[in-house]
C-alpha cells in the first residue's frame, strides 16, 4: 500500500467529539471554507451553501435537536445545506422559470456536492492537525432545524461539522474487511458468518461517548433499532423536503 502524508491522515481518521474551549484562526477559518469551495461540482452547479454559527442560541438549539452535549459546545460549528434557492434566484432574475429545480436528481446532485465539501473540509481540518466531527444529528428534527437556521425555500440542511483543537484521543475505529465492501466488477452478496472475526474486534473498540461500555458487535448494531422500525421524527424528512420545494418528481 502506498503511504503519503495525506494518506496517512486519511487512514487513521479518527472522529472527535471533544474539543479545547479554543475557536479557529482567521487564516484556519478562511482556508478550511475556501477548501470546501474549491469542492469538486456536479454540471459546476454548485449548490451547497455553508452556515458558520457562532450565535450561541443557535448553538444550544442545535445542540438539542442533535441530542449530542458535545455539539456546539466548543470549536467551530457549520452547517452544510444543499442550496438549489440560489439558482432558483438567479433563473427567475434573469426571466426563467425553475426548470429542472424540482427534480429528485437535481437535488441528489445538490446532496452531491454538499458532501464532497463536507468531507473536503475534514481532510483539510486534520491536515492542519485539527480534530473533527461530522454531525447527521442536526437532522434529529429536521422541521425545528429549518426554523432555527431560518432557511428559504429550496434549501435543505444536510450535515454539520464541528471542528476545532481535539481535547481526547479516541481509539481506530475499526472498519469493515475489504472482502466485504469492495467487489470486482460483479456485487458479492454478505454471510453472517464471514464477519464473526470482524465483531470480535468491533467488540473490543471503545467509544469515548461511553468510555466504560464497549460497543455492541457490528452485526448485533444492525439487527438493533437503529435500522429497525422505530419512529423518529427523522420519519418526516421526505415531508420537508416537498415542503422546501425539493423532490417533487
Amino acid at each position: 500500500m502506498i503511504k503519503n502524508s495525506t494518506i496517512d491522515k486519511q487512514v487513521t481518521h479518527k472522529t472527535i467529539r471533544a474539543f479545547k474551549d479554543q475557536t479557529l484562526t482567521k487564516d484556519q477559518l478562511t482556508t478550511l471554507v475556501d477548501v470546501a469551495r474549491h469542492t469538486s461540482s456536479s454540471m459546476f452547479m454548485q449548490q451547497f451553501s455553508i452556515l458558520h454559527i457562532t450565535d450561541e442560541q443557535k448553538r444550544m438549539s442545535i445542540r438539542q435537536i442533535s441530542g449530542q452535549k458535545y455539539v456546539g459546545a466548543n470549536g467551530d460549528l457549520f452547517i452544510f445545506v444543499v442550496d438549489l434557492h440560489r439558482n432558483q434566484s438567479i433563473r427567475h432574475q434573469l426571466g426563467k422559470d425553475d426548470g429542472r429545480l424540482h427534480q429528485t436528481d437535481i437535488f441528489l446532485q445538490g446532496v452531491e456536492d454538499t458532501v464532497l465539501a463536507v468531507q473536503n473540509m475534514v481532510n483539510a481540518a486534520e491536515s492542519m492537525g485539527l480534530g473533527a466531527v461530522i454531525l447527521g444529528s442536526v437532522n434529529n428534527n429536521p422541521k425545528e432545524l429549518l426554523e432555527v437556521l431560518n432557511l428559504p425555500k429550496m434549501t435543505f440542511p444536510i450535515l454539520g461539522l464541528q471542528v476545532g483543537i481535539a481535547d481526547q484521543k479516541p481509539q481506530l475505529k475499526p472498519r469493515l474487511p475489504l472482502d466485504a465492501i469492495f467487489f470486482e466488477n460483479d456485487y458479492h452478496e454478505i454471510n453472517v458468518s464471514d464477519l464473526k472475526e470482524y465483531d470480535e474486534v468491533v467488540q473490543t473498540y471503545y467509544d469515548l461517548r461511553d468510555s466504560n461500555r464497549r460497543i455492541d458487535s457490528f452485526t448485533k448494531q444492525v439487527s438493533s433499532k437503529k435500522l429497525g422500525t422505530k419512529e423518529t421524527l427523522r420519519d418526516e424528512l421526505l415531508e420537508v423536503l416537498h415542503e422546501q420545494g425539493l423532490c417533487l418528481k
